[in-house]
């Protein structure tokens, strides 16, 4: 999964970037809010967190800016602590959740995981397609109760598929979904990653739709996991 984070405070930035990106999100960053308009326009994130108090173009007018244009993704918005009508402006231009700085990270990544799962019609931080569970705050993965270990790609990939169940994803929408924007992007690799992933998940839960993609699915004859 890949966020966007908006924050002028190149120290606050860095902080959570390396939280996010400890967490398993590919992260991108902008220092004002135009180039932060502009990557939230023309990359696909799952999430983004936009600060108001941004130079050049505030958080406010970069989030009308993006839903005016249709864009559609979760945003979290950051604000003052006694910044009340901040936080009015911010929905009004269509956040959908908000931080009060200064805050806690672990608040940020709760609403962040929360955010995303509701973005892709989940009600609980545990994501199941048939005997394969993973869940969202403890980045565990288990296959009938028992745990699998996956690296940081391959447990991107899987989050992002066991996110979109039952849908059709291609391959470039894998990579720009688990790789930073200056990252060495190589949509061949994705092959490679879940070609591990049948391997040490042992099930058949994940179906390649010729030409088309992949699409996480239940295994035949296997009860419905939620």
């Amino acid at each position: 999964m890949r966020i966007l984070v908006v924050e002028d405070d190149p120290d606050l930035s860095r902080q959570m970037k390396a939280a996010l990106g400890g967490a398993g999100y590919a992260v991108d960053t902008a220092a004002d809010g135009e180039e932060g308009h502009y990557l939230g326009d023309t990359e696909p994130y799952d999430a983004v967190v936009l600060d108001l108090g941004l130079p050049l173009l505030d958080g406010a007018g970069v989030l009308k800016r993006w839903r005016k244009s249709g864009k559609t993704m979760p945003v979290l918005i950051l604000t003052a602590r006694d910044g009340w009508s901040e936080k009015v402006a911010g929905f009004d231009a269509g956040a959908d959740d908000y931080v009060t700085k200064p805050f806690r990270m672990e608040e940020l990544l709760a609403r962040l995981r929360a955010l995303i799962r509701r973005a892709a019609g989940h009600a609980t931080p545990a994501l199941e397609c048939g005997p394969v569970k993973l869940d969202t705050s403890t980045s565990r993965v288990e296959v009938n109760g028992q745990p699998v270990k996956l690296t940081a790609q391959e447990f991107k990939v899987l989050a992002y598929l066991m996110h979109h169940r039952g849908k059709v994803v291609s391959r470039t929408q894998l990579t720009e979904h688990i790789y930073e924007q200056d990252f060495d992007r190589d949509s061949n690799t994705i092959e490679v990653f879940v070609g591990r992933l049948r391997k040490k998940l042992g099930v058949d839960v994940i179906e390649t739709v010729r030409g088309l993609g992949y699409r996480l699915s239940e295994p035949a004859g296997a009860p419905d996991g939620g």
